[in-house]
């Protein structure tokens, strides 16, 4: 079982005084449901499976906070957001501006298969890091506390090899720029999202998961601007989004505070059972697979959706047709715009009504099946004004699954030692949708059924995906 013994809370605010706005008394937590049943016994198996992995390292155990009661102040809220914007704005500007132009001045030839080995690369550095990350914050111990360490760390590698990577002239410089670049985008974001579940009060962490969802929506509108309006040339452009990502990241790393843990909880890591571990058994954790295969769905939608977006423009719609002067790519920032602006209000509203009413499912299910109806959208009609209704509906499901689905997540995971290898497990829903997306899609695309069939198939997944909410009994 886990270590549940717990310690005296910290606040959770910021230094600089951003903690004014805690509550002198400490939250009353809302029962989250936990089922007598399977996901009760929080992670029993697992951890016997994981305890293999882990032998003693001292006599004692250093104390692993409890579920939180503590509020966090509105300063700590912007400043966590503040860091996934960061994180997703230098990934996004990275992967969809900076290394494409980069690849295809270094190979013009084969850029195509040039950058998907770029790609492929960071891929598998991104899918191997997540839970490992997760892991080793979940096992740091000192003054600074568990995850602090990783985000500052994160942040200054980030920059690094973004600099670096400006200064590549040869396609195996890019890759071992883009795999640094990618473990650093994973060490931050593997352990600033395990911050929610240590130091946010239940109640709380539907609007702390909405503002962090905003900021991960807004990062690749500010790169995207910044590297194609503020600066000119590639190695400009990869300074910008490295002096950004120390500009967003660092001060919730540098000005927040965490509980210390001055002793291990008296385990150690070792590959093979770590492995082991990281299988959650759906029977005796039926609510984490449930979450994790309904997040997968939403997200395989999504990554076919925006994957061929570009050429659903250039040939469905006939963008440059419509609009005599204009490129197809300059259609997609239109489109990214009209999606972040429509994500934020719901999500906003989203989160602060799920933690208002104290329930997640309701919220997560409307939000999947608004994005279902976005692919719907695209799946019967091909005309401009279709695909800004299709991006608004879009924006809107995404901002409200986002939100929500996150902080119902941190409720289900099944050990307090483990939240960030936990949550790293749960990201790979993420990166898995990422890499099957274009795959699923490319077959579809090129069968007589063309585009409709495809977006039809992505609306059935995410249809699917939320309706799989309901099989959650553990949170309402």
């Amino acid at each position: 079982m886990a270590d549940r013994r717990t310690t005296p809370e910290p606040d959770s605010g910021c230094e600089s005084g951003h903690n004014a706005e805690h509550d002198a008394e400490p939250d009353a937590e809302p029962d989250a449901g936990r089922d007598a049943e399977p996901d009760s016994e929080r992670g029993t198996e697992r951890d016997t499976a994981l305890s293999e992995a882990l032998t003693s390292s001292d006599s004692g155990s250093g104390a692993v906070p409890a579920e939180p009661t503590r509020r966090v102040s509105v300063g700590w809220m912007s400043l966590l957001a503040m860091v996934q914007m960061g994180i997703v704005m230098a990934s996004t500007t990275g992967g969809q501006i900076l290394l494409p132009s980069h690849v295809e001045r270094i190979d013009p030839l084969h850029k195509e298969a040039s950058l998907a080995v770029v790609f492929a690369a960071g891929a598998v550095f991104t899918a191997i890091a997540n839970p490992v990350f997760g892991a080793l914050s979940d096992r740091t111990v000192g003054r600074f506390g568990r995850r602090r360490p990783w985000i500052v760390t994160g942040a200054l590698l980030c920059a690094t090899s973004l600099v670096f990577l400006g200064g590549q002239e040869s396609l195996g410089g890019l890759v071992v720029g883009w795999c640094l670049a990618q473990l650093s985008f994973t060490a931050m974001m593997a352990t600033a999202v395990a911050t929610v579940p240590d130091q946010v009060p239940v109640r709380q962490r539907g609007k702390v998961s909405a503002l962090a969802g905003v900021g991960q929506l807004t990062g690749p509108l500010l790169g995207g601007l910044v590297v194609t309006m503020a600066v000119t040339g590639l190695f400009p452009g990869y300074v910008a989004v490295a002096a950004l990502v120390l500009l967003t990241v660092l001060p919730f790393g540098l000005l927040t505070r965490e509980a210390p843990i001055a002793r291990s909880p008296g385990r150690r890591l070792e590959p093979r059972a770590f492995v082991t571990g990281l299988w959650i058994s759906p029977r005796r954790h039926p609510d984490f697979a449930w979450a994790w295969l309904s997040r997968f769905l939403i997200n395989l939608t999504l990554s076919m959706g925006i994957g061929y977006l570009l050429f659903f423009l250039r040939d469905a719609v006939r963008y440059e047709r419509l609009f005599p002067g204009s490129t197809a790519e300059q259609g997609v920032l239109v489109l990214v715009t009209v999606f972040t602006l429509s994500s934020v209000a719901p999500g906003l509203l989203a989160g602060w009504l799920s933690d208002r009413i104290g329930r997640r499912k309701p919220i997560v299910f409307v939000g999947g099946l608004t994005m279902a109806a976005s692919a719907l959208v695209l799946a019967t009609l091909a005309s401009w004004p279709a695909v800004i209704a299709a991006a608004a509906l879009l924006g809107a499901g995404t901002g409200m699954f986002a939100s929500v689905d996150q902080a119902m997540v941190t409720q289900l995971l099944p050990a307090a030692t483990d939240r960030a290898k936990d949550l790293g497990v749960v990201s790979l829903a993420n990166s898995a949708a990422g890499v099957l997306g274009p795959v699923v899609a490319a077959p579809l695309v090129t069968s007589a059924g063309g585009y409709p069939l495809m977006y039809g198939v992505a609306a059935a997944f995410a249809a699917c995906g939320a309706l799989l909410v309901w099989k959650i009994r553990g949170v309402r």
